[in-house]
């Protein structure tokens, strides 16, 4: 948004270190770890539909999506996504991920209450982000401080969201090692190892997303103590 301002940068350049080094660190270890077989040699999507059976889920459909890790579990419709490196993957990356998916769909069956705080929250954020721009930028233009804060006050959505996100991710990879270690998808300690690797790299995103949200909302609090300040002169 404020590409041209320096300061911009000064303050979300940790938060943006810390978002590449993430997807440096997810890409390397899918890669890595996708060219590793899984002892049982079955497919991501074998792996689904076993995970699924066994957790009571046989309602939750399995279904293709385009892309690399784009993986997801879609709770409106009940369904579980899975890209087709994934799907048909025979490794222990494929394991992990679809695992994690499936950690979702039973935060669904059993009502988690932060998965369903998150989903409520999503119509709030898109709504609040596109009225906070619109909000802060006509009390930057106008010099009207009230309208900058409330700006401020829709952003701190986003902020909000990533809080929200942080613990039903870190939950359904828990979730994930627990199942497939309980159904037998994984076989010894150097598996298991390989697989919580590979969720943890992916867990590291949300803790990136989360700091650059609240680094975001910190500048342009910034900005309204600013404008505070010179008012009261």
């Amino acid at each position: 948004m404020f590409i041209w301002d320096p300061t911009y940068f000064i303050f979300i350049a940790p938060a943006l270190l810390l978002m590449l080094f993430a997807q440096f660190k997810v890409q390397g270890t899918y890669r890595k770890y996708s060219q590793v077989a899984n002892r049982l040699g079955i497919s991501g999507l074998e792996a689904a539909q076993r995970l699924l059976r066994a957790s009571g889920l046989t309602h939750v459909q399995i279904k293709g999506t385009r892309g690399q890790l784009t993986d997801h579990y879609d709770p409106r419709h009940k369904e579980l996504r899975l890209s087709e490196g994934v799907a048909r993957s025979a490794s222990v990356a494929s394991l992990g991920i679809v695992a994690h998916e499936c950690g979702h769909a039973v935060q669904d069956k059993t009502g988690y209450f932060p998965l369903r705080l998150r989903a409520g929250l999503v119509p709030m954020v898109n709504i609040g982000g596109y009225l906070g721009y619109i909000f802060f930028l006509a009390g930057l233009f106008l010099q009207i401080t009230g309208l900058v804060w409330l700006g401020v006050i829709f952003f701190s959505g986003g902020v909000i969201f990533s809080l929200a996100t942080l613990p039903v991710e870190l939950n359904a990879s828990r979730r994930a090692m627990q199942m497939l270690k309980s159904t037998g998808l994984i076989r010894g300690e150097d598996e298991f190892k390989q697989a919580r690797s590979v969720l943890n790299a992916a867990a590291l995103t949300y803790v990136a997303a989360l700091a650059m949200a609240l680094l975001q909302l910190l500048y342009y609090i910034s900005i309204a103590a600013g404008m505070s300040g010179r008012r009261r002169r």
